[in-house]
């Protein structure tokens, strides 16, 4: 299963007149990051930086000017996610100018189906909050200390630890396999970790505990149930 976790960052809050300045994106497969990313610095045009919005994330309208503009990165953009999830936190957010900036180029939008909010997700999971990425970080215990400010692909690295922990992703990964030795794959922080587990077979089978009534009794109900019955394929020794 393929999955992007993503985020925006934007020149303001209104997806009517504002525009996506930086989108980053982590490939996750079966829950797991797979170093694959993606990470665009995007020319807005006429429309310049909000300071309210600089305070958040520090990109200047001058850091922009040499920066390709979304007609020219959104084939990258669908080639990039393809048939994935489309993740973020507060997707409502993200893909109101997602799918604002593929309208202003006739293109369809995507599709609700196609995305996940991990924000709704953490609201019915901790519904005492709060829910943001830094408090999630902080539940999870998932260092974000180096977030002092907003970063797409910097904040997509940190909502993907937060997703899979919020899905148990780490602990389905886990496993064992055939009882003369497995192994089973873990992952911390990125980083794969191979635990092996050797399983041991009895040397020899423990005594029965059936008494000989109970053995007498379990034959003769077998009995009752004719050649068909199940139960006559399992005698009681075994």
């Amino acid at each position: 299963m393929r999955e992007i976790i993503f985020d925006t960052e934007t020149t303001g809050l209104d997806n009517r007149a504002d525009r996506i300045i930086e989108i980053g994106g982590i490939e996750l497969i079966n829950h797991f990051p797979t170093g694959n990313t993606l990470h665009l610095y995007i020319n807005p045009g006429d429309r310049k930086v909000h300071p309210d919005a600089l305070a958040v994330h520090g990109i200047t309208d001058e850091s922009l000017k040499d920066k390709p503009p979304f007609e020219e990165v959104a084939d990258k953009i669908l080639n990039f996610f393809g048939d994935a999830k489309w993740i973020a936190h507060n997707a409502t957010f993200d893909m109101g100018f997602v799918n604002a900036e593929f309208a202003r180029l006739g293109r369809p939008p995507i599709l609700p189906d196609m995305v996940i909010d991990t924000l709704a997700m953490a609201r019915r999971k901790h519904p005492m909050g709060p829910n943001s990425l830094d408090a999630l970080c902080r539940r999870y215990g998932i260092d974000n200390s180096h977030r002092t400010k907003h970063g797409a692909l910097l904040d997509s690295e940190l909502l993907a630890e937060v997703y899979i922990e919020m899905i148990g992703g780490r602990q389905t990964a886990l496993g064992l396999g055939s009882v003369t030795g497995s192994s089973a794959r873990s992952r911390q922080n990125d980083v794969a970790e191979e635990i092996v587990v050797d399983i041991f077979a009895r040397p020899a089978p423990l005594p029965s505990r059936l008494t000989e009534e109970e053995l007498a009794a379990h034959a003769a109900l077998v009995a009752k149930l004719g050649t068909k019955g199940i139960w006559s394929k399992y005698p009681a020794s075994e």
